[in-house]
């Protein structure tokens, strides 16, 4: 594979400038975060969303920092020339700054992050710039906020309602203003996630948030259909059917190991003809 020069914020923002679409992809470990570095991915985001997508918890609230820092040194392992963002999990930084940068610094020095990323507006923004005064590159993320999804009412879209609009913009503006060199835009109308997008310097990452952000994100196993669930939402879409595949393989191994098919002689291994004929051929007493 050819080598890539490393990303870095600045030449996020400058792929900006230029209307370089930026790609993210979030993956949770070794093997799929170095397939992602294989294809040329630009960003690789460990999400809390392994909550949902890998342990099968019905949120991403029961996610730790421990968590957290196993899957990004996974991904970290397996993709270490791609730039790679992780989550700061629920309410590891809504208490006090102290114990915020010690979470930040788990993410940076045990996972290998290059980057942290925060769910919120103007209220974290205080946090935010904390954490990039410390020399941490912070990544916001506004619209459909998964850490708060009982307080929204659900999986909803936003930003449908002028009121909704202006509070969007104004937590975009003061996130970026706090120091955030991107911000993730979840569920986002089309046409705010572009006027925002207008409005920035910084570049804004799309999901289900319309074709005019700077770049879109999609999680791994959305994208693949590597998974259980057969009806992607509608701002997913499937690439590959690797689901499919896999349990076609699986199936077909439970039938010939059922039929004694496998393993074959091809898969198998012999002893000498002399070492045979001493264990079962007729011993002199």
């Amino acid at each position: 594979m050819e080598q890539r020069k490393a990303l870095t914020t600045t030449k996020m923002r400058k792929m900006k400038q230029d209307g370089v679409p930026i790609t993210m992809i979030t993956a949770y470990d070794y093997p799929s975060a170095r397939l992602a570095e294989e294809a040329g991915i630009d960003v690789i985001l460990v999400g809390d969303s392994l909550g949902n997508v890998v342990d099968g918890y019905d949120s991403t609230l029961p996610v730790t920092m421990d968590d957290m820092v196993y899957h990004t040194r996974a991904a970290v392992r397996g993709a270490s020339r791609t730039f790679i963002v992780a989550d700061m999990p629920f309410l590891t930084y809504h208490g006090s700054l102290d114990a915020t940068l010690k979470g930040v610094a788990r993410l940076m020095q045990e996972g290998g992050a290059k980057a942290v990323k925060l769910e919120g507006g103007a209220e974290i923004a205080a946090t935010v710039k904390a954490i990039t005064e410390a020399g941490v590159p912070v990544v916001g993320h506004l619209g459909l906020t998964p850490q708060s999804v009982h307080q929204l009412g659900g999986f909803r879209v936003q930003g449908r309602s002028s009121e909704q609009a202006e509070k969007l913009l104004s937590d975009a503006k003061a996130i970026e203003a706090a120091g955030a060199f991107a911000i993730v835009l979840e569920l986002v109308t089309d046409e705010l996630a572009a006027w925002i997008s207008k409005q920035l310097a910084i570049p804004t990452i799309g999901i289900g948030s319309g074709v005019q952000c700077d770049g879109q994100v999609l999680v791994y196993h959305d994208l693949l259909q590597y998974g259980s669930d057969s009806a992607p939402r509608k701002f997913v879409k499937a690439y590959a059917n690797i689901g499919e595949t896999i349990r076609a393989g699986i199936g077909e191994y439970v039938k010939e190991v059922k039929s004694r098919a496998f393993p074959s002689p091809d898969h198998s291994f012999h002893m000498d003809n002399d070492v045979v004929q001493y264990l079962y051929g007729d011993k002199e007493e």
